[in-house]
């Protein structure tokens, strides 16, 4: 029994679960939902809407790949004004926050990666340049749009030793890099490994995050609310944080001889948590969408925020920064932090797959911590002394600067097979 085959069962089988699952699960709910209908719509629309012009199709997974592609999506829409911009998501998470995106001509859900579909899909846009952006490798697409001639690139992609693709029974994973005009990886490592395995049109541009959160700290929203709260205080910036996070923040927090201000953002929104949450931290806490309509009061120790796309913005006003996730699926996005020269702090665990995390803690930049106890001491040492809090946001800092510069890299790339 053949890969293909066995690919082909798991696609009908994830379809299966998306649906039982979404009898239960709100996302996948509404991932299902925003799918049914799709294809048909499109049929029947999507000539009216690109009114011919040439199609540039650019696929995240969510919310955080959408982020990374955003610079290459932009100075795309400078640089070929002309092309319709197709942005699709496989994830509830990202097509919900950004299903308004300016910056593209239309939104949708990826339909999922059966046959049918992929070749459906395809045959509708008919896209002349595609993007996968980091870890996408969807086979049926792949396939279909090398059967239509399409230019595919995959940037900002990262590989490891240990991924299927180098494995002795990986050859049906490594045939989907083939499909690929070409694959623009973040650093030396990816490039040798696919040299390795013979993929040749391949080349070393860097990690797109970086260009993408120093344009958001050039253009980041003024929130004189927060200002008002920290109201010169040492503030902890607690971002992406999840019940494994807090497990370890709130008893540090609460054990501080010196307690200090902290604003939590949650990964995800949900009310009982939040809570619980503020019946188990020390001092008085506020939920942001209260804090707005009592924005005199400036007692609270800690502010909850209650709703999505704020993150971003709220570094700026932080003194330090613990990111969460380490703890659970995966440590979440550092660098926004960085740019704004934060200390960073995470959890000790699952953050070996983020080569910034590892260069940050080798460099001084940021610590790691496994317990509540040894938070409370790293927070403890950065609110009273500003050299090592200086000395730590400085290195963050200037990590983020020196590695800026790979969507130029993709855009040279891009121009060169466009003009081919």
């Amino acid at each position: 029994m053949g890969f293909a085959f066995l690919y082909q069962v798991g696609i009908l089988l994830l379809k299966f679960v998306l649906g039982i699952g979404s009898l239960f699960n709100a996302k996948m709910k509404r991932g299902v939902k925003g799918r049914k209908g799709l294809l048909r719509n499109l049929e029947n629309s999507f000539a009216d809407l690109s009114q011919g012009r040439p199609v540039a199709w650019f696929h995240a997974a969510s919310l955080g790949e959408f982020e990374q592609g955003r610079p290459v999506i932009e100075l795309f829409r400078v640089a070929y004004p002309q092309h319709f911009i197709v942005l699709t998501f496989f994830s509830p998470s990202g097509y919900d926050v950004r299903s308004n995106y300016q910056g593209a001509d239309y939104i949708c859900y990826q339909p999922l990666d059966t046959q049918a579909n992929a070749s459906k899909f395809v045959s509708i846009l008919n896209p002349e340049i595609v993007f996968f952006i980091k870890y996408e490798f969807w086979f049926n697409y792949l396939r279909a749009l090398r059967e239509k001639g399409a230019i595919v690139i995959s940037f900002s992609t990262i590989f490891r030793p240990d991924q299927v693709f180098f494995k002795f029974y990986g050859g049906f994973y490594r045939k989907l890099l083939g499909y690929f005009s070409h694959i623009l990886v973040q650093n030396q490592q990816s490039l040798d490994l696919l040299g390795k395995i013979g993929i040749k049109s391949c080349s070393i541009a860097g990690d797109t995050r970086f260009d993408r959160v120093r344009s958001i700290a050039a253009s980041v929203r003024q929130l004189p609310e927060i200002i008002s709260f920290t109201e010169n205080s040492y503030c902890l910036v607690a971002g992406s944080v999840w019940q494994a996070d807090m497990d370890v923040l709130i008893p540090a927090l609460n054990a501080l001889t010196t307690p200090i201000k902290a604003i939590f953002a949650p990964h995800e929104i949900r009310k009982e948590q939040m809570e619980k949450w503020s019946r188990e931290l020390a001092g008085e806490c506020i939920l942001y969408s209260e804090y707005i309509r009592h924005k005199q009061n400036t007692t609270f120790q800690y502010l909850i925020i209650d709703n999505v796309g704020m993150l971003s913005s709220l570094y700026r006003y932080g003194n330090s920064a613990y990111i969460g996730g380490a703890f659970g699926s995966g440590l979440h996005n550092i660098l926004e932090a960085a740019t704004f020269k934060l200390p960073i702090i995470f959890g000790n665990q699952k953050y070996d797959k983020f080569q910034e995390a590892i260069d940050l803690v080798a460099q001084g930049g940021a610590q790691t911590v496994s317990n509540a106890a040894e938070l409370s001491l790293i927070l403890n040492a950065l609110s009273t002394d500003p050299q090592l809090n200086e000395r730590m946001g400085a290195i963050s800092q200037a990590y983020v600067i020196s590695h800026t510069g790979a969507t130029a890299s993709v855009m040279n790339e891009v121009r060169r097979l466009l003009r081919r």
